[in-house]
C-alpha cells in the first residue's frame, strides 16, 4: 500500500510541476508577443509622426520659397532673413541683358 501512495505522490507532483511550468512558459510567450506588438505600434506611430511633420513643413513652406525651389531664382520675400538683394539685382540685370 505504501508503494502505491508513493507513486501517486510522484505522479501528482510531476503533474503539478508540469502545469506550473506550462503556466510559466505560456506567460513568457504572451509577454514576448505583447512587447513585439507594442514595438510595432510605436514604430508605426513614429512613422506617422514623421510623415505628418513632413506634410506640415510642406504646407507651411512660404510661397516664395516654393517658387524659388521651382524656378531656381532668388528669393523675392523681403521679410525673409535669407533675402539676398545682390542676387535679386543680378537676376534682374541678367534678364534685361
Amino acid at each position: 500500500m505504501s508503494a502505491t501512495s508513493g507513486v501517486n505522490v510522484l505522479r501528482y507532483s510531476a503533474l503539478a510541476l508540469g502545469v506550473a511550468y506550462g503556466f510559466y512558459h505560456q506567460r513568457n510567450i504572451t509577454q514576448h508577443v505583447r512587447s513585439e506588438q507594442a514595438q510595432r505600434e510605436y514604430k508605426h506611430k513614429e512613422q506617422l509622426i514623421a510623415q505628418a511633420k513632413a506634410e506640415y513643413a510642406k504646407s507651411k513652406q512660404p510661397a516664395s520659397a516654393k517658387t524659388e525651389s521651382k524656378a531656381g531664382g532668388p528669393k523675392l520675400d523681403l521679410n525673409d532673413p535669407n533675402f539676398d538683394i545682390e542676387a535679386l539685382i543680378n537676376s534682374v540685370m541678367g534678364d534685361k541683358a
